[in-house]
């Protein structure tokens, strides 16, 4: 084998120095993006957690001022008779009823805001029938309702 054959196979088997250089700026942008990604996966999880643990406090506020409500009024129209009180106390039962279903244990549940808007809606019912207009309000530091 000719001499200078014999240089460029060891040339070509050798590792070229400058590739080092040349490719740094992609091997460092492929790490750089792989670390940025799993750091923003990380702070993505951590903020769903929070915004999630939030939202889901304010609509357990919610449904449980409807529970509270409903059962107060069920306990104060419960001696009461005649066809009024009796179509109030059937409403109130089939709010309570709702809230009892809703599925509190299941975030991943597809029909929880159709479920908590058919709530609102029986909630507004039975206020109509009751004559009263509470105002359910959830501020930075509680929930209020009142009337």
């Amino acid at each position: 084998m000719p001499l200078a054959a014999c240089s460029m196979a060891a040339a070509a088997s050798k590792p070229d120095l400058f590739d080092g250089i040349l490719m740094a700026e992609e091997r460092f942008h492929g790490e750089g993006y792989q670390d940025g990604y799993a750091e923003g996966n990380r702070i993505g999880v951590t903020e769903g957690r929070i915004y999630g643990s939030l939202h889901g406090a304010r609509i357990g506020s919610e449904v449980g001022c409807y529970l509270g409500f409903a059962l107060t009024w069920q306990h104060l129209l419960h001696n009461c008779t005649g066809e009024k009180h009796s179509k109030k106390l059937k409403a109130l039962e089939s709010l309570v009823g709702m809230i009892q279903k809703f599925p509190y244990e299941d975030p991943t549940y597809d029909k929880l805001q159709e479920d908590l808007e058919k709530i609102r809606g029986k909630f507004k019912q039975v206020c109509s029938m009751l004559n009263t207009h509470p105002d359910f309000r959830i501020g930075l530091e509680r929930s209020v309702l009142t009337f």
